[in-house]
C-alpha cells in the first residue's frame, strides 16, 4: 500500500527519514515529495496527486507552519484538509518545541478532529519511528478484511428497507435512510447489541444528544428484533435499526405541517440531515478504528399516494391552492451515483450528500 508522508520538509529531515523507515519496514511504499523529481505541475499539485494515489496519510507536525499558498494555508495544511475527508490520517505531534501561531492553530484543528485515527506525541526521530510502526500495525490488524464490494454495498442499503418503507407506510409520512457499511465484517457481537447499557446510550443519544432524532415527549424503547437492535419511537413512527455488521436504518416521521397533503422540502432536508449526523456519530461509536471504510446510502419517502411536494416559499405563496397529483405505482428508493462513498464523507460532506439525496427524492416523488 502507498502511504503519503505529509509534513514541512525543511528542518524535519530526520523525522521524515524515520517515517520512511517505519513505512518501508512494514512492506509499504512511502510517497514523499523528495522523490517526485521533475514534474509538469507545481510542487503542491504533485504532492496532492501523490496523496490522492495513497491509501493512508501519516501527518507529522513540528514547530514550523510553512509558507502560505494562494489558498491562505501551508502545503501541509492543504494536504491534511484534502486527506481528512477521503483517507485515513494518522497524526503525530512533536512535543517540547515552540510552535508559531499558525502551527499552533493547525495542531488544535487536528487534535479537535474527532474522527481521526490516532494523534500521538513524540520527542525524537526514534520515538516517532516506533510510534508510526505501532500505529500502522494496529491499523493493518483492524482493517484485515476483504475488499469493498461496491455492488453488494448498494444492494444491501436498498434491501435494508422493510416492505412497508417501499410502499405505503402505516405510520404516515416518513423518510427512511439506509446506511450500509463495508468491507463486510462483524463489528458488534450479539452480546453487545443486547447489552442494556449500550442500548440506553444509543437511545439517549437519539433523544438528547447533539445529533438527536426524536422528541422526548413520546415513548422510546429498545429491543432485539431478528438479531438487530431496534430503537422504536412513538409506537414505531420513528425507528433505528442496527445490525452486527454496522448497517443502519433510520426512519423518521415528517413534521405535520398543517398543510394537508403537502410535503415541505425543508422538512425533508432537516430530517435527512439529522439522520445522516446520527449515522456518522453511531459509526464512530461502534467502529473507532475505522475498519468500515466505505458506505452506501439509500433513501425513500413514504406515506400516501396523493401528496404534493413543495418548498416553504411555494407554500407561502399559495397555501390553499395546489394541484393534487396521483401517485402511480410503488415508491422506489433513491441512491447516489456511484452508489458508495468513503466513510468520512458522511460527516465532512454531509450537506452535499443531503442536497443530492433530497434532489433525487424530489425527482422520484414528482415523477410518480
Amino acid at each position: 500500500m502507498k502511504i503519503f508522508i505529509s509534513s514541512l520538509i525543511t528542518g524535519l529531515e530526520p523525522l521524515r527519514t524515520a517515517a520512511r523507515e517505519a513505512v518501508t519496514q512494514l512492506g509499504h511504499e512511502a510517497v514523499m515529495a523528495e522523490d517526485f523529481g521533475a514534474q509538469p505541475n507545481s510542487p503542491q499539485v504533485a504532492c496532492l496527486q501523490g496523496l490522492r494515489s495513497s491509501g493512508l496519510v501519516v501527518l507529522i507536525l513540528g514547530a514550523g507552519y510553512g509558507a502560505k499558498q494562494s489558498s491562505g494555508i501551508s502545503p501541509t495544511h492543504e494536504e491534511y484538509r484534502e486527506a481528512k475527508d477521503r483517507r485515513p490520517v494518522i497524526a503525530f505531534v512533536q512535543e517540547g518545541v515552540t510552535r508559531d501561531a499558525d502551527q499552533e492553530a493547525f495542531v488544535r484543528e487536528v487534535q479537535a478532529w474527532d474522527t481521526g485515527l490516532f494523534r500521538d506525541g513524540f520527542t525524537s526521530p526514534g520515538q516517532l519511528k516506533a510510534l508510526i510502526t505501532r500505529r500502522l500495525h494496529e491499523w493493518e490488524v483492524a482493517n484485515a478484511a476483504g475488499a469493498v464490494d461496491e455492488r453488494d454495498l448498494l444492494q444491501r442499503a436498498i434491501g435494508m428497507m422493510p416492505e412497508d418503507e417501499r410502499g405505503y407506510s402505516r405510520h404516515g409520512h416518513e423518510i427512511a435512510l439506509a446506511v450500509s457499511a463495508g468491507p463486510r465484517q462483524p463489528i458488534l457481537r450479539p452480546s453487545v447489541l443486547e447489552d442494556e447499557t449500550f442500548q440506553e446510550e444509543l437511545l439517549q443519544a437519539s433523544l438528547f444528544g447533539p445529533n438527536k432524532l426524536f422528541s422526548s415527549s413520546q415513548p422510546t424503547v429498545a429491543g432485539i428484533d431478528n438479531h438487530a437492535l431496534v430503537i422504536s419511537h412513538a409506537d414505531g413512527r420513528g425507528r433505528i435499526k442496527l445490525d452486527g455488521e454496522g448497517n443502519l436504518l433510520l426512519v423518521l416521521p415528517l413534521t405535520e405541517s398543517g398543510n394537508g397533503m403537502v410535503i415541505l422540502e425543508e422538512n425533508v432536508t432537516e430530517r435527512m440531515t439529522a439522520s445522516l449526523r446520527y449515522a456518522a456519530w453511531l459509526l464512530d461509536r461502534i467502529d473507532q478504528t475505522q475498519r468500515l471504510t466505505h458506505v452506501a446510502l439509500a433513501a425513500i419517502l413514504t406515506g400516501g399516494e396523493h401528496l404534493v411536494w413543495r418548498t416553504q416559499a411555494e407554500q407561502n405563496a399559495s397555501p390553499n391552492s395546489y394541484s393534487m397529483g396521483s401517485m402511480r405505482g410503488e415508491h422506489k428508493p433513491v441512491h447516489l451515483a456511484p452508489g458508495h462513498r468513503s466513510r468520512p464523507a458522511i460527516k465532512h460532506q454531509a450537506d452535499q450528500l443531503v442536497e443530492d439525496l433530497v434532489t433525487l427524492l424530489r425527482r422520484e416523488w414528482r415523477g410518480r
